[in-house]
């Protein structure tokens, strides 16, 4: 039986995950069973049950309760706060476009050796900082074949609000990681990982040199990294340079690159190892 709580104002100390912490701040709680995030909207938070994720509570208005989430409720088994719409629209920092919120903690991530050990296809994401961005990679990643994500250490977390919801719940559907926890991590250490792992790399980056895409996907390895770089300066020399191969979209107009998600999703098609996906 659904355990539903009417609220009247949102004081309560169990209410802290959705008005007083930042994501950050529940991201970095000391003890691990205690790090929390917050996914958005009745499919995303579908799709983290599916994938084992542990609610800790739920916040929605009440006719969603009723309405559209009942069903999400009734599977949920933690306690749901309810109130009226005027009075969640005072959450600071939260537009409810999807009027339903809840509090999970956050899985242990798994070594990258564990989710790329039958992986044909993986991508690594370098210092992607926008949500949007790493949501919609995420979401193109598991739509177009790709078997597994790497994050490097100064890459936005897929599990924050807004990358959950771009990704429309992808990040629960594709295995994601990070590739090593401090700085001096990337690129040397973790790319030799990749190399360890049977992986070629390939760097997507803007150089008259580089292969094409369609060269690339004419005799790509069986496995095959494909490398995405930040917003604005795309991938650093470094990595570059460390990488198998430099690889690039040839654009038409006069243009010269593409959103790195939007990259991210040509590569991807381009390159899947399974065709018939």
């Amino acid at each position: 039986m659904a355990n539903i709580i009417e609220i009247t104002d949102l004081s309560a100390p169990a209410l802290e995950p959705y008005c007083r912490l930042t994501e950050a701040q529940l991201r970095a709680r000391q003890t691990p069973g205690q790090r929390l995030f917050i996914a958005e909207g009745v499919k995303v938070i579908g799709h983290a049950l599916d994938a084992g994720c542990e609610p800790v509570s739920m916040l929605m208005s009440r006719r969603h309760a009723a309405g559209k989430a009942r069903a999400l409720v009734e599977r949920c088994g933690a306690p749901v706060y309810v109130a009226d719409d005027a009075l969640l629209e005072t959450l600071t920092g939260y537009a409810l476009t999807r009027g339903v919120l809840c509090a999970m903690r956050r899985p242990a991530l798994p070594a990258p050796e564990d989710i790329c050990a039958d992986a044909r296809r993986v991508v690594v994401l370098e210092n992607i900082v926008d949500p949007t961005n790493v949501g919609a990679i995420m979401r193109s990643a598991a739509a177009l074949g790709v078997d597994a994500a790497l994050l490097t250490p100064g890459c936005c977390d897929p599990l924050n609000r807004r990358a959950a919801r771009v990704s429309m719940g992808a990040v629960f559907q594709i295995p994601w990681t990070r590739l090593g926890d401090t700085a001096a991590d990337w690129p040397g250490r973790g790319l030799a990982r990749l190399r360890a792992m049977g992986f070629a790399t390939a760097a997507m980056a803007l150089d008259s040199r580089a292969v094409t895409l369609d060269e690339l996907a004419l005799s790509a390895p069986d496995r095959l990294a494909v490398v995405l770089g930040t917003e604005g300066d795309g991938l650093a020399p470094s990595t570059i340079a460390a990488c198998d191969m430099t690889v690039r979209i040839p654009m038409s107009r006069g243009v010269d690159s593409l959103n790195v998600a939007a990259a991210g999703a040509v590569a991807f098609w381009a390159l899947r190892a399974e065709k018939g996906c």
